[in-house]
């Protein structure tokens, strides 16, 4: 009978025990209820006003965010503190700093593409809507979270960039500015005179409704001595996105061809000139003796 009662002693001092605490309970659980209701008035005051300012949403959400974490924390370790009295503060403090070590290093990854998001939402070079180019990845920036960025592809296809990808490696931001200078290779004849052809090609250009002519020059140059052409370097200006790209190099080449085509200036095919070293017989009249029957 020893250790039933032994078992019944342990039984009542944990009845003892919780009927102690359960009015530090309660105080506990009204305190988790008021950090609901705080958290809530928290985050509903954080977004009105940031509302007012010109961040971009995804840090906003971040401020509220971490606006809610503060609170829930603070409620956390005080419910804490009521339910153990024996805890302080400073002891939750340094267990979490403690628990934080290791979660840092179980979760490296993670935290590194966190922190990379906050710097680049920090960032106004790259906004919602430009068209970037990273590590292979090319698309419009559709969305920058905190963890990773979402670039559509012109294709449509949806990538999801880890942040630390696009903090540690160098990111063309082809829409940075306004317009984005374009360059094709145009070839014309040998027998051809140079500044007749540049002037054709530049009136060709001219014509041109996507090319920018407000603020940015046409520039001409003959470029080399190709194989079968003097080549010139055909730069102008169009619009930074990759429709606007295609368009205006569509619209730009057509529109050369057809100058030099009407101005009767050839765009040579390449010429061979076939050297042999002993003459070669030529053979006339002769054909096989079953076509002459």
């Amino acid at each position: 009978m020893e250790p039933v009662n032994i078992l019944l002693d342990q039984l009542r001092e944990i009845a003892r025990a919780t009927i102690e605490m359960f009015p530090h309970i309660v105080v506990a659980f009204v305190i988790l209820l008021l950090t609901v209701g705080l958290s809530k008035a928290a985050t509903f005051s954080v977004r009105r006003v940031l509302a007012r300012t010109k961040l971009r949403q995804s840090l906003k959400e971040l401020f509220t965010l971490l606006m809610s974490i503060l609170v829930w924390v603070i409620g956390l370790m005080i419910a804490a503190v009521i339910v153990f009295p024996g805890l302080t503060p400073a002891s939750i403090l340094a267990g979490l700093g403690l628990g934080s070590v290791a979660i840092g290093f179980a979760f490296k990854d993670v935290f590194e593409n966190f922190l990379a998001g906050i710097i680049i939402l920090f960032r106004r070079e790259m906004r919602i809507g430009d068209f970037i180019e990273c590590e292979g990845i090319e698309g419009e920036v559709d969305q920058i979270a905190i963890r990773e960025s979402h670039i559509r592809q012109t294709d449509g296809q949806l990538v999801i960039v880890p942040n630390s990808i696009l903090f540690k490696n160098p990111v063309i931001i082809r829409t940075d500015q306004p317009v984005r200078r374009m360059t094709v290779t145009c070839g014309v004849a040998y027998d051809v005179d140079v500044d007749d052809a540049r002037d054709v090609i530049r009136r060709a250009v001219e014509a041109c409704e996507s090319v920018d002519q407000d603020n940015k020059p046409i520039q001409i140059f003959a470029q080399e001595f190709g194989d079968s052409s003097i080549n010139f370097e055909v730069t102008w200006w169009t619009g930074s996105k990759p429709v606007e790209v295609r368009e205006s190099r569509d619209q730009v080449v057509s529109k050369v061809k057809r100058a030099l085509d009407d101005a009767g200036i050839e765009i040579p095919f390449p010429y061979r000139t076939l050297t042999f070293k002993e003459p070669l017989p030529l053979l006339r009249g002769t054909a096989p003796a079953e076509d002459q029957g």
